[in-house]
């Protein structure tokens, strides 16, 4: 096992799956058929992401350097929380930008009942230790350990 220590974003504690990306995340591309078409296993929309693109999404861990595409990456995450179509935390390598970040934080702070927690500044080192499949544990001080 090896611990990672990042920036809390959004609390909370979650044990899940990792589903892992190098390529920034387009949130758009990635979330929309699942949130408009009703699928329930949210896999990835985005075909321009090889790593991703057919893999659910829903309640894993997805690692990712940053998110990338449209203006409304923010409303998308807040959207896919309030429709229990989220990720079960996303961990970013690089610093988050300021949507993914707004979209995070009205998810937590609007809806209730689901939590999805958010670190960033994870490090080059996350991205490239951490594999699909692997258990990833996110801890409310922006501990994050990977087995």
């Amino acid at each position: 096992m090896k611990q990672f220590k990042g920036r809390v974003i959004a609390p909370g504690n979650v044990t899940a799956e990792a589903v892992v990306t190098k390529q920034g995340f387009n949130t758009l591309a990635s979330l929309q058929m699942a949130l408009q078409f009703n699928d329930k296993q949210v896999k990835c929309g985005d075909q321009n992401n090889n790593e991703l693109s057919g893999k659910p999404l829903i309640n894993k861990a997805l690692c990712l350097p940053q998110t990338i595409g449209s203006t409304t990456g923010g409303l998308v995450l807040y959207c896919a929380c309030a429709m229990e179509r989220n990720p079960a935390c996303m961990l970013f390598s690089n610093h988050i930008d300021s949507l993914a970040a707004a979209g995070a934080i009205l998810a937590d702070v609007w809806v209730e009942n689901v939590s999805m927690p958010v670190i960033d500044c994870l490090g080059d080192e996350f991205l490239e230790y951490v594999k699909d499949g692997m258990k990833i544990t996110v801890k409310d001080d922006g501990v994050v350990e990977v087995e």
